[in-house]
């Protein structure tokens, strides 16, 4: 008979992962820059000694959204995921589960932004070829709202749904702690605003 699955321990909890982040934002914006080192020898460290992120952040593809800045994070704090309109399927999913699984980390961010191209798309415009995909996601979490903004709240909330929809997260939320939060970056302040 095989060995079970050893059970997950999250090299950092949840709440300990927020609350880095909190103050990594804070930070940030209180400088208006971020201190990201990208010495080539902590890249060399991290992969000699592996990754151990404390979060994982899914977050738009928008060139001008840079979580480990955000953050004020550094190479291998972060397991960042990207895809336009910060949208959830079963390869982001699959991601999910991966670093969550095999790599301990126990927080789960859905980091949306005001000024969101895909959300404008969604809003005000039609869409052809392989972005349909995406908008008709967005469609759906937005519904008949027609403020920007909280139609990026919306998007944000439903991604996290689906991020919770997923058996393995459901486990890993009751037997081991995970959390799913949802958050808006500001472009203009820098700021994230984290949404109950």
């Amino acid at each position: 008979m095989p060995n079970p699955k050893p059970a997950i321990i999250y090299d950092h909890p949840a709440d300990e992962a927020l609350d880095w982040l909190i103050e990594g934002n804070t930070q940030y914006v209180n400088r208006r820059q971020s201190t990201i080192i990208s010495d080539r020898r902590v890249l060399l460290k991290a992969i000699k000694d592996g990754q151990k992120p404390y979060a994982i952040v899914v977050c738009c593809s928008d060139s001008r959204i840079i979580p480990e800045a955000i953050f004020d994070a550094n190479i291998g704090d972060l397991f960042v995921i990207r895809v336009a309109g910060n949208v959830i399927d079963n390869h982001q999913l699959g991601s999910i589960e991966y670093a969550a699984e095999h790599l301990g980390t126990g927080l789960v961010v859905v980091l949306g932004h005001n000024h969101c191209g895909a959300v404008d798309a969604a809003l005000y415009h039609k869409t052809d070829g392989y972005i349909q995909y995406l908008i008709k996601d967005i469609e759906l979490a937005i519904g008949d709202e027609k403020d920007e903004f909280k139609a990026c709240c919306l998007n944000v909330q439903h991604s996290c749904r689906k991020i919770e929809e997923s058996l393995q997260i459901q486990k890993d939320e009751k037997e081991y702690g995970l959390k799913v939060v949802g958050a808006i970056y500001h472009m203009e302040t820098g700021e994230v605003e984290f949404l109950d």
